[in-house]
């Protein structure tokens, strides 16, 4: 009997644990729900121990093929002053031929290649070697919505995004604060910005999109971006779009002293009792930012998990390129004096990178200040857990926009952080918001809110649910 062809699917990721951890996530699915043989090619940053753990603890040769491709050398290409963003742009565009070497020479043939949303430059040479070719967006619909339609708003809108007095319009979709705005189009000048509009334009070139969300949570933003959709016509754009999430992590099973230190740390606390503090792989605050965060969270009299790590002025993405490289050592210098000893009793500090997800999974956990990357916040929903929102870069602040006043599963402080160091007493009235949810209307409010999106996506993701059957829908196209 003729042995069944085995379909086989490339993923491509760009550097950073916030690319790459959905992308594995996604060949998971593709792996465990429909037998795909799946390849992965990472290009990483060679700089990030904890890119590196990820790469190692859930790449397994029995799950799927990786391909690790070190970033190639962009110092010639680039300057000193360059953001994250447009470095990771330059350095896909020059890992396209090595991915392109790969794509023409490896067997099985894919039947698709699935690229993140800094590899587009990678689709073109699907066309070329006759393999179709997919985005995935591991953001939301609203985002996805803005990146493809900035394109456009770059020939209706004159002078800088930030100076326009009304909301950035966007077909079919809820407006967008130019506050709000993803970090590449502050400055219309800047190099991230000629790099960003490409990106919105090399999407339209597939033959598909995935998003990291689902039909229940976005029904609006989804039905603008799908054929017949005013987005959609606004953009001639007739690529369908799959809504297949939430993609996100299981608690990690390999554990080690200091994970296994924390978990019986948070076995010891009261259920929902622990605000969670986390700003990403990437995210720092400045040192005035810093101890004013301590001063908050011991103010607040609550416990507390930090996940913490040295200050760096100015620059809110520093650590994007070197996660999981410091010391508790280092970074208690940088705190207040006798914080540490003050707070032993009621909270633990972890430095610069942590299992997250098995800590956001414990039942001790009741709140999460967080940065608001994408990855985390769905981590935070699908765990129940309420959120305080502190966005730092890249689309974090359209991601707090959504999440405190569309969704209502989080709160967060008067003024954007980005804009200025938020005080101890504000910091101290969040953490008892959603600690304390008894005595706040609007912690209450948010605590009930949070539980009915995790019901929301965990019916998409069950038998039957919109994100399975978008994914199977998929599966058929490329299994062809």
């Amino acid at each position: 009997m003729e042995t069944p062809k085995l379909t086989h699917v490339v993923l491509v990721s760009s550097p950073g644990l916030g690319h790459l951890i959905p992308v594995i996530e996604l060949a998971k699915r593709f792996v465990l729900l429909h037998n795909f043989k799946v390849t992965v090619i990472a290009v990483t940053s060679q700089t990030s121990p904890a890119e590196a753990q990820i790469l190692n603890s859930l790449l397994t040769p029995s799950l799927c093929h990786l391909i690790d491709i070190p970033s190639p050398d962009i110092s010639a290409l680039i300057s000193q002053n360059d953001a994250v963003f447009t470095r990771l742009c330059v350095v896909m565009s020059e890992a396209k031929l090595a991915i392109r070497s790969i794509l023409s020479e490896i067997t099985p043939r894919p039947s698709a290649v699935i690229v993140d949303a800094f590899s587009t430059e990678t689709i073109p040479i699907t066309r070329e070697l006759d393999i179709l070719g997919y985005v995935y967006c591991a953001s939301h619909a609203w985002m996805l919505a803005l990146v493809l339609y900035s394109p456009v708003l770059d020939e209706l809108v004159e002078g800088q995004y930030v100076d326009q007095t009304e909301p950035i319009k966007i077909p079919g979709c809820k407006p967008v604060r130019p506050e709000n705005l993803v970090d590449p189009m502050l400055d219309r000048n800047d190099r991230q910005y000629t790099e960003y509009l490409k990106i919105g334009k090399g999407i339209v070139q597939s033959d598909g999109v995935l998003v990291n969300t689902w039909e229940e949570l976005q029904r609006e933003e989804l039905e603008a971006l799908r054929e017949g959709g005013s987005l959609s016509e606004a953009l001639n754009m007739k690529i369908p779009v799959y809504a297949v999430g939430p993609l996100v992590r299981e608690p990690e099973l390999e554990t080690n002293s200091s994970i296994e230190s924390l978990v019986t740390w948070l076995d010891q606390q009261p259920t929902q009792s622990v605000v969670y503090v986390s700003f990403g792989s990437g995210g720092t605050v400045s040192s005035e930012q810093m101890k004013e965060l301590a001063w908050g969270l011991e103010l607040s009299e609550q416990r507390f998990v930090w996940v913490v790590r040295s200050p760096i002025e100015g620059v809110a993405d520093a650590a994007y390129f070197t996660t999981g490289s410091s010391g508790i050592d280092e970074v208690a210098k940088h705190l207040p004096e006798g914080f540490v000893s003050r707070t032993r009793e009621v909270g633990l500090l972890v430095p610069d990178w942590a299992q997250q997800v098995t800590i956001l999974s414990h039942r001790s956990i009741g709140g999460f200040l967080s940065h608001c990357g994408w990855g985390s916040t769905l981590e935070s929903i699908t765990n129940g857990v309420p959120l305080i929102a502190w966005p730092l870069y890249a689309e974090q602040k359209i991601n707090a926009a959504l999440l405190a006043e569309e969704l209502g599963v989080a709160v967060g402080p008067r003024v954007l952080p980005t804009k200025k160091v938020v005080r101890r007493e504000e910091i101290a009235e969040m953490v008892r918001e959603v600690i304390e949810g008894v005595e706040s209307v609007k912690g209450n409010h948010v605590r009930e809110r949070v539980k009915e999106v995790q019901q929301s996506a965990m019916k998409a993701l069950s038998k039957g649910g919109s994100s399975l059957v978008a994914l199977s829908h998929l599966v058929n196209i490329i299994s062809g």
